[in-house]
């Protein structure tokens, strides 16, 4: 297939241009020329701001479930986790399906072209196999390829349910047994051409020390990225600490876990060390400022670990909101409120932690960015919101970054195929509907 877009403005890292034509081919952006006043015949056009594909680095697409729930009362990471477990009790492949399908089509009215699904829902409750051992798995690709985006299933293991403790009776869903049985059944997942396969360390709460590397030659061995949850919590670190002696970070140093395939997620409490070995080893940061604010949990050292050599992406993890706009502004204006000072990234950097390094932190190194030979994955923001309108001689990356929301996102492009055109989604018809109904049918 063959088509030609033009955008009225788009960012080419690191400055904005005008008139910007994007000739596709097979999915991928085969020429860019710029100031082309006009749309050629033939062109679609695309009014607004138009940007890379964004790419949410890290989703619990059943957390979507969740939202406007826990924020009720009070409580902790802990008892919010509660309420999450009895959420997950209740999915089948089939409601998974039809929820994360509803998800990552408003994930595609989001901007966003690429999840990372962090996937340990591998079971029936109770811990009965499927007779497709990895029905939960292929529910969620199938569910991207439906809402026309790109996945890596960053399928997780989780076999414990704390240092040297088996599942609770919630978690016995999640576990394979042994990362020797994790891996087979991983082992048995499919990549598409829309989905690639990862591997995933829970936490090193949830995986024991002596079978992190399991795990970790598993994803070597596939080229696959490795992500693993770290430091969310002071008391994942304390108890680290009782049981091996060290932090977390040190423990999956120590076990082969770290380097340039990994990623962090969260990795807010951490030591000097800490920071030196992440940075050290360039093991990538992701970091979900909504849901780290939803839960109290606090604000990571970002700009240290950046500046120490971790690459930075962003994920809506429990998907409290869906807005990579929100999580790259917050990034920066947290590390204000922690610090009293301003300015710790430019917009473009925010940008590009949300579009390029996002998408290679999900093994996806030819997206997220407008150029010859990239995927065709874009995004194009209004111009003539509330929120965005101003002087096209200000327009920037600031614009998008520090103005924008998910609800100015006007067109979604995935492989070329605009998936979603003047705010509408084309492939799921009536998207709050479709997430009320999946929602709905897991409380019936």
């Amino acid at each position: 297939m063959q088509v030609t877009y033009w955008a009225e403005h788009a960012w080419l890292d690191p400055a904005v241009e005008d008139g910007v034509v994007i000739e596709v081919a097979d999915g991928r952006i085969t020429a860019v020329r710029t100031a082309v006043p006009t749309p050629p015949p033939g062109a679609v056009p695309l009014r607004g701001l138009t940007l890379p594909g964004l790419a949410n680095a890290h989703s619990h697409a059943f957390h979507r479930a969740l939202r406007a729930r826990t924020q009720v009362g009070s409580g902790t990471f802990w008892t919010w986790r509660e309420v999450m477990y009895g959420v997950a009790d209740r999915l089948t492949p089939d409601s998974y399906f039809a929820l994360a399908r509803a998800v990552y089509a408003e994930m595609a009215l989001a901007g966003i072209t690429s999840v990372g699904e962090f996937h340990y829902l591998h079971h029936a409750p109770g811990g009965t196999r499927y007779a497709e051992p990895n029905a939960m798995g292929e529910a969620l690709i199938a569910a991207a390829a439906e809402a026309g985006i790109r996945i890596t299933l960053l399928d997780t293991a989780y076999l414990s349910s704390g240092f040297g403790e088996p599942p609770t009776a919630h978690q016995l869903r999640f576990s394979d047994g042994t990362a020797e049985a994790w891996a087979e059944r991983a082992a048995g997942l499919k990549p598409a051409e829309h989905a690639r396969i990862g591997a995933a360390v829970h936490s090193v709460r949830a995986v024991p020390a002596g079978q992190l590397a399991t795990v970790a030659d598993w994803a070597a061995r596939h080229e696959a990225p490795l992500h693993v949850h770290l430091s969310e919590q002071t008391a994942e670190n304390d108890a680290c600490r009782a049981a091996h002696g060290c932090t977390p970070t040190r423990l999956l140093a120590d076990h082969g876990v770290l380097g340039p395939r990994t990623t962090a997620v969260h990795a807010t409490h951490l030591t000097d060390e800490d920071v030196a070995l992440l940075g050290g080893s360039r093991t990538g940061t992701c970091m979900c400022p909504t849901t780290e604010r939803d839960l109290a949990d606090g604000i990571g050292p970002a700009g240290a670990l950046q500046r120490a050599g971790s690459p930075l992406s962003l994920g809506s993890d429990s998907h409290a909101v869906i807005d990579l706009f929100e999580e790259a502004r917050a990034m920066e204006l947290d590390e204000r409120l922690r610090t009293r000072t301003r300015g710790h990234w430019t917009a473009a950097a925010l940008l590009r932690a949300a579009t390029a390094d996002g998408h290679a932190s999900l093994g996806w190194d030819d997206a997220g960015r407008i150029g010859a030979g990239a995927l065709a994955d874009f995004t194009t923001i209004a111009l003539d919101s509330v929120r965005t309108a101003g002087p096209p001689a200000l327009l920037g990356a600031e614009t998008a970054v520090f103005a924008a929301t998910a609800a100015d996102v006007r067109h979604t492009v995935v492989g070329g195929r605009h998936v979603v055109r003047d705010g509408e989604h084309r492939l799921v018809p009536d998207v709050p509907r479709t997430l009320a109904e999946s929602i709905a049918a897991l409380y019936g």
